[in-house]
């Protein structure tokens, strides 16, 4: 026997995952007249992830969303949903997504379960087939007991999961969902946030929106945030919540006993400390490096100068702080958005817009 076949077998190397990403965005602009509503952006989103799209109104979250989902055509650039390009085959692409608008119709008189019955049946459903889809379908969204309800007179939390439905319908490989918390009381967003991990889990991917930044980074691998329809940042969410500031600093949260007002007067005087925000006993400071020897110098003279400090602890910032700080550094020119690359030549030409 040689040596060689007493040897274990070497483990076998993962296999890779050679599909194509589920949503591919690149050098992708979008005008309307002057308004440079998406001005050249790129991204990939890998297969079975949650993504957020993050931005101020008016930033390009919708219009971006609208192209992939083949309901919009952009002015140039490349759109593709598991390498499927959206304006050369819609068809195509509207059998692997579920879109999810912000707002959408229904139907005065027409109860939920004769709701998506009518939607089954506009994607091919026919017979049991239909009616165990929709049935799975009601069950997994929970609206097995609104079955008999108008779907007009629903609730907004009701209603999105009503929307949610009938995206899942057809067993989509990419759910598109633009503002789905919008409006929603606190039980309605856990109901939904929960639904989305789910789908993850089942191997969806998600594109989501929102302003309910905070929710976004519980439930998304990734976010994206977009500003002027430029992508200013691509990542996860603890990146951003570090409790380190854009400019190297750190954030802490600073209890004492007395008039918090104290703590301002304190701050203005003093060097490595900025005040932030008053709190009911205290306030939020910035000290401008964060190594823990400029953190402990700060809060020694506090206590030397008299402040009661009973707690002084560095804070995550939340992602709303960050968003907002991010798009302040753009503002000031502390950090320069790429430049979008030189337009490509339109490789379409949309229907009733050619010569």
């Amino acid at each position: 026997m040689s040596v060689d076949s007493q040897l274990p077998p070497e483990p076998e190397a993962p296999a890779t995952d050679t599909r194509p990403p589920a949503i591919r965005v690149h050098n992708l602009y979008r005008y309307f007249g002057r308004l440079k509503a998406v001005n050249g952006i790129s991204f990939e989103i890998p297969h079975g992830s949650v993504c957020g799209f993050v931005g101020a109104n008016g930033a390009g979250k919708t219009t971006t969303m609208r192209i992939l989902a083949s309901l919009d055509y952009p002015t140039m650039g490349l759109a593709e949903v598991c390498g499927i390009n959206v304006v050369h085959h819609p068809e195509q692409v509207r059998r692997l997504i579920g879109w999810m608008p912000d707002h959408f119709g229904n139907y005065e008189h027409m109860t939920v379960l004769e709701y998506l019955d009518f939607y089954a049946r506009a994607f091919g459903y026919s017979g049991d087939e239909r009616r165990e889809r929709v049935q799975e379908v009601m069950e997994f969204t929970d609206l097995v007991p609104l079955a008999d309800r108008f779907s007009n007179k629903l609730s907004k939390g009701m209603t999105q999961r009503l929307c949610l439905g009938r995206a899942l319908l057809h067993d989509p490989q990419v759910l598109i969902m633009d503002e789905p918390a919008a409006g929603l009381d606190p039980k309605a967003r856990v109901e939904l946030k929960h639904l989305i991990r789910v789908l993850a889990e089942e191997g969806k991917t998600i594109f989501i929106s929102s302003h309910i930044l905070s929710e976004l980074g519980e439930m998304c691998d990734s976010l994206l945030f977009v500003n002027n329809g430029q992508i200013v940042h691509h990542g996860d969410a603890e990146s951003l919540k570090a409790g380190t500031d854009g400019a190297g600093g750190a954030l802490f949260d600073v209890q004492l006993v007395g008039d918090p007002q104290s703590l301002s007067d304190w701050c203005a005087v003093n060097p490595h400390v900025e005040f932030l925000e008053s709190r009911k006993f205290g306030g939020r400071i910035r000290v401008d490096r964060e190594d823990p020897e400029t953190a402990a110098g700060v809060l020694a003279r506090m206590v030397r100068d008299g402040l009661q400090v009973v707690e002084f602890h560095k804070e995550q910032r939340n992602l709303e702080d960050a968003f907002i700080d991010m798009l302040g550094r753009i503002d000031r020119g502390e950090v320069a958005q790429p430049p979008p690359q030189p337009p490509p030549a339109p490789s379409f030409t949309p229907p009733g817009q050619g010569s």
